[in-house]
Order: C-alpha cells, then structure tokens, then sequence
C-alpha cells in the first residue's frame, strides 16, 4: 500500500516540498522573533530611541509591554540561542 500511495501522490511532490520549506523558513522566523539575545537587543534601541526623545512614554510602555511578553514566552518555553546564553 505503502508504494501504490507513494505512486499515486508523486504528483503533489513539489507541492509538499513547498509546504516544508514554508514550515522551515517559519520555524526559523519564530526562532528568531523569541531568541531572548534579539529581545534584549529590541529593548536597548526603545530605550535610546525613548532617551532621544524619538517615541513617548506611552510608545515605549506599550512596546516595552509586548517586548516583555515576547522575552516571558521565549524564556518560558525554553527558547535558546544557540550558542550558551539563552535558557
């Protein structure tokens, strides 16, 4: 059953290897967006963009409040670097 499926489904080949590249490069993307090193650098540029006078502190307590989120989550679920510095 196993090679006549596999026969029958040879059609949809490109279709499904465009479905695992869009998970890959999804995975990827979301490990970037929760990789607390990029938080914690999204963090820095509000604050110096909050000290240049370049948002208001409603802009930046908002922002910083999504940030926050996004570090809690990363952190929560055991999201890491890579490279030792993550939890």
């Amino acid at each position: 059953m196993g090679l006549i499926s596999e026969v029958l489904l040879l059609p949809f080949a490109p279709v499904r290897a465009s479905g695992w590249a869009v998970r890959q490069v999804l995975r990827e993307a979301e490990r970037i967006y929760y990789d607390p090193a990029t938080v914690r650098a999204e963090l820095a540029r509000l604050e110096e963009q909050l000290e240049a006078g370049e948002i208001t502190e409603e802009e930046f307590d908002r922002r910083e409040d999504e940030l926050l989120d996004r570090l809690e989550t990363a952190l929560g679920s055991g999201t890491s670097t890579g490279n030792g510095t993550g939890s």
